[in-house]
């Protein structure tokens, strides 16, 4: 769902979004990854939280090699390319709307020995989660997905069917409301989280969440 443009005379500082593409130097490659707002809103534009868990993934020395890796909501696709450099195999997931476009950076962005490493599906959350193994994932890399309170029940069964007990979520995000907060209120409920990363200068919060263990019944 795409928010409603802004007025770019208004919010000059957020004209970048409304350029055809960016580009981005991570796990020793140049990247350019295009936009395209006029056609996907929100889901076709690079955002911040995106670009402070690609540092975070390089710069923390997150292990990806050879982990079994999934992006929600990748929009763009930075953050799992990036994770495909630094070595994880990943699956990068958006609804229909923008896979033709994911597909399209994701090719020009990656090296061809390292294609088979990666792969675009679509993915709407709640929906369809037969299709993606139950706790098979040992990443899973969330930038900028937690704004809507309507998605909420239908994005934490989504990441309840993905993880296991051994899997890592890692979630970037800006908190601008109380909506936000209350929704790590509910991850609360079934994950241990933690605040790993602040990121002053751009206000993006990475927490980190691991999935609890249900409790033997006596």
């Amino acid at each position: 769902m795409a928010l409603v443009p802004y007025d770019e005379n208004v919010l000059p500082a957020l004209s970048k979004i409304h350029k055809s593409s960016a580009e981005f130097e991570f796990a020793n490659h140049t990247l350019r990854i295009s936009q395209d707002w006029s056609r996907l809103g929100v889901a076709g534009v690079i955002w911040d939280a995106a670009v402070v868990l690609c540092m975070y993934l390089e710069l923390a020395h997150v292990d990806l090699k050879g982990r079994r890796a999934i992006e929600l909501g990748a929009g763009t696709g930075l953050v799992g390319i990036v994770a495909t450099l630094l070595g994880g195999n990943v699956t990068i997931t958006d609804r229909k709307p923008a896979l033709e476009f994911l597909r399209d950076n994701v090719k020009e962005n990656i090296p061809p020995d390292l294609q088979g490493a990666v792969q675009v599906s679509e993915l709407t959350w709640g929906e369809g989660l037969e299709h993606y193994p139950s706790g098979g994932y040992d990443l899973i890399l969330g930038a900028d997905i937690v704004y809507l309170e309507d998605t909420f029940p239908a994005l934490l069964q989504t990441l309840g069917h993905l993880s296991s007990g051994e899997s890592e979520l890692l979630l970037s995000c800006r908190i601008r409301y109380e909506r936000d907060e209350r929704f790590l209120r509910l991850l609360g409920n079934h994950f241990s989280v933690q605040e790993v990363h602040y990121d002053a200068q751009r206000d993006i919060h990475i927490y980190r969440a691991v999935k609890m263990k249900a409790k033997p019944e006596l």
